[in-house]
């Protein structure tokens, strides 16, 4: 007979973080101190601060060697970069690391702990690694006058990342801190199809609108196919509904109506071919980031400040109102408390005193009463006359 595995408590859930998740600053100073010297010969890093390049893709995209490339490039230049890795379920990583997520989570002890599966693992390593990553800004706070950019190898699963509350929270804390950029890998090979091209776009879309940071798009694999047809379907529309005239399906119809729809998404958005093989495009490619750091500097951080103000005004104005509701419910109880003096209380002050604490009122009160008590006595001896006087009658 199987025996059911009972899922763990709240308390169990709670106790597992801290284990699972550790002391992720500490573990963090070690990788960082682990992960060789980076500093920047150049001055540029220095003046400007780094600015964060969040490497976001498809699984099979060539992300994590896209990543490896830009590490080479830039060390190449004596500008190397600061990286990061936010994949808890990756294996092998080719380029080397300053701060990885697998030395502060052990994805298959998470996916044991708790009877999760892969994704379920990789979101949930994630949130054990959010809880603690005020410990990882820290770090970077400390290097970003020593290197110029911070790039940040995020889960081959992209919907883990870009539509998990720990991506969000991730991504909304580096944007409030850093200049910071999506740079979204896209394989060419599969965007040369017209339907798969408009996917990819429609998820490119989706990531901007939801990080509401500049974003370029990088071309990948352009040494195994031409990007010239991919590239003249962002460009024009006629090209693109020309090709996709071929596809006779109801995707290919739904492809053609919102490729005429996405023509302005384009226009907000910068796209370089690249190869993470042979390293082709990357000066094109920074030359692009380094035009969204200056985007981001001038347009979407005062977007950022303007909205940070109006939430602590909101927050100001939900801790006057709730002030407010605590003085009238004082207020209120207080005049609660008044009004319910005993009955028989405020009787005996109206006898004592009179109404309103009037002293004329009650003595005047007092010789009523006893003005009635005479004429009920008076009645009384009228009332045993006539009796007296019937009985002599009738006797």
């Amino acid at each position: 007979m199987a025996s059911s595995k009972s899922k763990p408590s709240a308390g169990e859930i709670s106790s597992g973080i801290d284990e699972l998740a550790g002391a992720v600053a500490e573990k963090c100073n070690m990788a960082d101190a682990a992960g060789g010297d980076t500093s920047v010969a150049s001055s540029g890093a220095t003046t400007q601060g780094a600015a964060c390049l969040l490497v976001l893709g498809m699984a099979g995209s060539g992300k994590t060697t896209f990543v490896e490339k830009i590490q080479t490039y830039l060390t190449a230049r004596q500008t190397p970069p600061y990286v990061l890795n936010l994949d808890p379920a990756v294996r092998h990583i080719p380029y080397q690391v300053n701060i990885d997520i697998r030395d502060s989570v052990n994805y298959k002890n998470v996916m044991k702990k708790f009877g999760l599966g892969p994704n379920g693992g990789i979101i949930t390593s994630l949130n054990l690694f959010t809880t603690k990553f005020s410990g990882v800004l820290e770090l970077l706070e400390k290097r970003k006058q020593q290197v110029e950019y911070m790039v940040f190898d995020t889960p081959g699963q992209i919907e883990v990342f870009t539509w998990s509350a720990s991506g969000a929270i991730i991504t909304e804390a580096l944007a409030d801190a850093f200049p910071t950029v999506v740079v979204y890998v896209m394989d060419v090979l599969t965007g040369s199809s017209p339907i798969t091209f408009m996917s990819n776009m429609l998820y490119a879309c989706s990531i901007l609108y939801k990080s509401k940071l500049p974003f370029v798009i990088a071309l990948n694999k352009v040494d195994l196919i031409d990007p010239t047809g991919v590239l003249r379907w962002i460009t024009d529309f006629e090209a693109f509904d020309l090709a996709v005239e071929q596809e006779k399906s109801y995707a290919g119809n739904l492809s053609r109506s919102l490729g005429l729809i996405l023509e302005e998404f384009y226009g907000a958005i910068k796209t370089v071919p690249v190869s993470a093989r042979s390293g082709e495009g990357l000066p094109q490619l920074f030359k692009a980031v380094n035009e969204s750091i200056e985007e981001y500097n001038r347009d979407y951080k005062p977007e950022l400040e303007k909205m940070k103000e109006e939430q602590r005004k909101m927050k100001q104005q939900r801790a006057a109102a709730r002030l407010e509701r605590l003085k009238q419910e004082v207020l209120e109880t207080s005049s609660a408390s008044t009004l319910t003096t005993p009955l028989h209380q405020a009787r005996k002050e109206a006898v004592s005193v009179g109404v309103f604490n009037d002293p004329d009122e009650g003595r005047g009160s007092q010789e009523q009463n006893g003005d009635d008590d005479n004429r009920e006595e008076e009645s009384f001896k009228r009332f045993l006359d006539s009796v007296k006087k019937g009985r002599e009658k009738y006797s």
